[in-house]
């Protein structure tokens, strides 16, 4: 009788039951269908929260420059750029910062520098501030994939 058990698959009382080939296989064929069709799914939302991310970034610092405004009475050139809000640029005579907090300007989420400009490029804004987005490529405000102040 355990031979007969043997011949079938080894499944016997001798403690040699495992999987096969055929059935590890078959299980990372489907382990690699199911990552295949998820993981473009999960890439393109981690893609949206950059964007939203972004966005929430320029609106923030859209706000700290409408305070530095309110302290120096203009927003700063663009050669001063945003260090204006970290240190003290020279010529000004009422600054109140660091309007920052931390060490240097915030980087967009995919680590490059913010664009800023002031005055704007674009008709009935003071200053364009932007992320050139996932390229990374200095962007113009209208630009696809360009994320600017609204």
């Amino acid at each position: 009788m355990n031979q007969a058990m043997r011949r079938r698959g080894g499944q016997g009382n001798d403690g040699e039951a495992g999987f096969t080939l055929l059935e590890i296989l078959v299980v990372i064929a489907i382990l690699g269908l199911l990552i295949g069709l998820v993981a473009p799914a999960a890439l393109r939302q981690l893609g949206g929260a950059k964007n939203s991310v972004a966005k929430q970034s320029i609106e923030r610092i859209s706000s700290i420059l409408d305070l530095y405004k309110l302290d120096v009475g203009n927003y700063p050139t663009t050669e001063q750029g945003l260090h204006a809000l970290t240190e003290k640029p020279g010529g000004v005579t009422i600054w109140n910062g660091p309007y920052l907090k931390g060490e240097g300007v915030p980087m967009d989420p995919w680590n490059h520098a913010f664009i800023y400009r002031s005055p704007s490029a674009r008709r009935g804004h003071e200053f364009d501030l932007c992320s050139a987005g996932a390229s990374g490529q200095a962007g113009e405000p209208g630009v696809e994939g360009t994320i600017c102040n609204p």
